[in-house]
């Protein structure tokens, strides 16, 4: 017997996760599968890849809302009547599967008798199929409906209540499923338990929304200093990670391109703002920008895979203000007086050591004075300009006055 643990949303990383263990029970000639169930929901192309896989499946799978205090809401509900043995734990509830759209509000009229209509359709069918209430499984679509174990029970939504896996496999031994006649042989079964890898897990925690958004703006900042900063190599090669890894997840997930279009426009307007004088104009409409299109970014998903809007605003105050700093720091280098060259000798004091030549800073250079005065040797004279020729003009200081 193959237990799968899956306690995560179900979307394209769990979906192969819980898939693949699947083709594992079938090939390796389990007596049967039991999926260990607890997830609040997920993508519906996920789930539907997963039910059709429980569908299609050569050996009896059994669903099993536990440990005490799981759910199978929303999606989870077609992964669970998809099931030849629906189970429960103690204190597990199951429903709640009304189609939402990505604010987490109700669907448009139309469209939202449409999608109702044919996920209504769905859910019955799993559930008769199975010998299951059917009618409340329309009620879950259309009116979110949601049952305790002993509701379920009672309606004759779920099969069967256990306390723990070994005393579900006592209560379902010898039991014949429905549609597919298995016989199940599950008392006293070895039980082989699974779950998700560290690298299932990496991947599923890479397609949360706010750290895709993160990443895609790092990988951005790292590349784009490596081509202003050539030569530097990490923040470039950093960048270049971070980058990809968003796209992973901008892959798997649902976006709109109209929301990245307005993300990439954000960026380019704080580039623009950092070359052409707009007091500032051209940064507010950027994080103005970037904030629109990172909400924007994930609306074809549902409620779990939404941006944070207290994050959107707390980096767009960073973003800004960092951008007002450095941008302040380059007006003011630019105004600032030449820290290096010829012209940084201007007001310095100097040596005349005979020959046209002074000493200034340590260095000899060539100079005159206004109207051909003759300068004594060892005069203390001050520079007052330097010529395109690099002499020095230069005016005998003055005596100091005698007190």
């Amino acid at each position: 017997m193959l237990a799968i643990r899956f306690n995560t949303e179900i979307n394209p990383v769990t979906q192969d996760y819980l898939n693949h263990q699947l083709d594992r029970a079938e090939q390796g000639h389990y007596d049967a599968a039991v999926i260990l169930l607890d997830t609040p929901g997920g993508l519906s192309s996920s789930m539907e890849a997963i039910y059709k896989r429980e569908l299609a499946s050569k050996i009896p799978i059994v669903v099993y809302v536990a440990p005490e205090g799981a759910a199978a809401a929303s999606a989870g509900v077609f992964v669970a009547e998809a099931a030849d043995v629906l189970a429960m734990a103690p204190d597990t509830n199951i429903g709640s599967s009304t189609p939402i759209d990505q604010s987490g509000g109700n669907l448009g009229s139309d469209l939202r008798r449409k999608v109702i209509n044919h996920f209504a359709a769905k859910l019955r069918t799993l559930a008769e199929n199975h010998g299951r209430n059917g009618n409340w499984a329309e009620l879950a679509v259309r009116k979110a409906s949601n049952l305790t174990e002993r509701q379920a029970l009672r309606l004759n939504v779920i099969d069967v209540i256990a306390p723990t896996l070994p005393a579900l496999l006592r209560k379902i031994d010898g039991r014949v499923t429905v549609p597919n006649h298995y016989r199940l042989h599950t008392a006293n079964a070895r039980i082989t338990y699974v779950k998700p890898s560290f690298f299932s897990r990496l991947l599923n925690t890479l397609i949360d929304p706010n750290l895709i958004t993160l990443l895609f703006l790092a990988g951005l900042a790292g590349i784009g200093y490596e081509i202003f900063h050539p030569g530097v190599v990490l923040p470039g090669a950093l960048g270049a990670v971070a980058l990809v890894t968003a796209l992973f997840g901008l892959s798997v997930l649902p976006i709109s391109w109209a929301g990245l279009a307005l993300i990439l426009l954000g960026l380019a307007l704080f580039v623009i703002d950092a070359h052409v004088v707009t007091h500032g104009a051209l940064t507010v409409a950027g994080l103005i920008s970037f904030v629109v299109g990172a909400l924007m970014l994930f609306r074809n998903a549902p409620a779990p895979y939404h941006t944070n809007m207290a994050l959107l605003i707390s980096l767009a105050i960073v973003l800004g203000g960092a951008w007002a700093f450095g941008i302040s720091k380059a007006v003011s280098v630019r105004r600032s007086p030449v820290a290096v060259g010829p012209q940084t000798m201007v007001g310095e004091v100097g040596e005349y050591r005979g020959a046209g030549m002074v000493f200034v800073n340590g260095e000899l250079w060539q100079a005159r004075t206004p109207g051909g005065a003759q300068l004594r040797q060892g005069e203390k004279v001050r520079v007052d300009a330097v010529d395109p020729a690099l002499v020095l003009e230069v005016e005998p200081l003055e005596p100091a006055p005698v007190p």
